[in-house]
């Protein structure tokens, strides 16, 4: 049994963390906090009354240390990092939602988010908490960053191929479509329901935050620098992630070859659903899940492979993937407490 906190349960995804570890066995949430939002936490969100009798109260920091031994931190970009080092230097093991330690360079973060980065040792320490691929890093961390949405869906779509036949790779382009709730709970005009219904556009074109993410994470696996091409568009529906995902290639590759590599790269991995050819995964299948869903096609010239991939934005995509790096850190079944 280990005492868990959540620092930013006002959120979608520090919500969704809280759901899943009131189910979880071997936990016992012990501390939530949050700077914006104070009270009980049946409260704050009502579908859960009878639940939690927990109270969330504005961040404290001694009363934390006191409390839990690992924190899931669900808190906005850049206050991540003002609470991380006080945290680990108390021992604590963190896992953090936000994008504070996902990029390895002070200088890529600072230009993406536009503010200074303020924990640059720790930085360079996170494990990238993606378990298909960083499992064995995650068992022995003690801080984790958890991927963004976007990049979880499109390097899970992407590794088989990137890691194992990079030397074909021409041209990426990564055609990325999320719903509302990706955005966070936050109350501007362009995310009001009159804005987002019955209507569908791109934001933020070639200028995505989450696009050195991907590259850096796709370099990695390739072994030489990769550059994608990463659009995003918003849907009109709550949650959930479609990327379609074209690679052009410079040899032939067959549909049989290819679909051969997905299942063999992905034969152990509960979480990563390879679909048969001649069906592509939807949206609606992996709502409320901690799964991927992968369709694979190729052209019949054999040199442009379209991916599809399909996650829940709040799961697989935020909070279930959080509490999946959980289990590996505390050496718990991986699966546990996640569908």
């Amino acid at each position: 049994m280990i005492k868990v906190g959540i620092i930013g349960v006002s959120g979608y995804s520090g919500m969704l963390t809280l759901e899943l570890l009131l189910k979880h066995d071997d936990v016992r949430l012990t501390y939530v906090g949050a700077n914006s939002t104070q009270g009980r936490l049946d409260q704050i969100w009502p579908h859960l009354k009878g639940k939690t009798n927990l109270t969330c109260e504005k961040f404290n920091l001694k009363k934390a240390l006191e409390a839990a031994d690992l924190f899931f931190l669900a808190v906005p970009h850049t206050a991540s990092m003002k609470i991380t080092p006080k945290l680990l230097q108390a021992q604590k093991k963190i896992i953090d939602l936000s994008a504070d330690y996902r990029l390895k360079s002070k200088q890529a973060y600072e230009r993406w988010y536009e503010v200074k980065h303020t924990d640059t040792k720790n930085l360079s320490q996170a494990v990238y908490g993606l378990p298909e691929f960083y499992r064995e890093d995650i068992k022995k961390a003690s801080l984790v960053a958890n991927p963004g949405c976007y990049p979880t869906a499109a390097l899970l779509a992407l590794a088989p191929l990137i890691s194992t036949r990079t030397d074909i790779i021409q041209s990426i382009i990564i055609d990325a479509k999320s719903g509302v709730s990706g955005a966070g709970r936050k109350v501007t005009q362009n995310l009001m329901f009159t804005e987002v219904n019955e209507n569908f556009k791109a934001y933020k074109v070639l200028n995505h935050q989450h696009t050195p993410e991907i590259n850096l994470y796709l370099s990695k696996m390739a072994g030489r620098s990769l550059k994608a091409t990463f659009v995003t568009h918003l849907l009109p529906i709550n949650r959930g992630i479609l990327e379609t995902i074209y690679v052009q290639v410079k040899e032939k590759i067959s549909e049989s070859v290819l679909f051969n590599l997905y299942r063999k790269f992905y034969k152990t991995e509960k979480f990563v659903r390879v679909l048969p050819l001649g069906s592509q995964p939807e949206i609606k299948d992996v709502t409320t899940t901690n799964y991927c869903d992968l369709g694979l096609a190729v052209s019949k010239d054999k040199n442009l492979i379209v991916l599809t991939s399909v996650i829940d934005n709040l799961m697989k995509g935020a909070a279930g993937q959080a509490v999946q790096n959980m289990n590996l850190m505390c050496h718990f079944a991986e699966d546990k407490g996640l569908v």
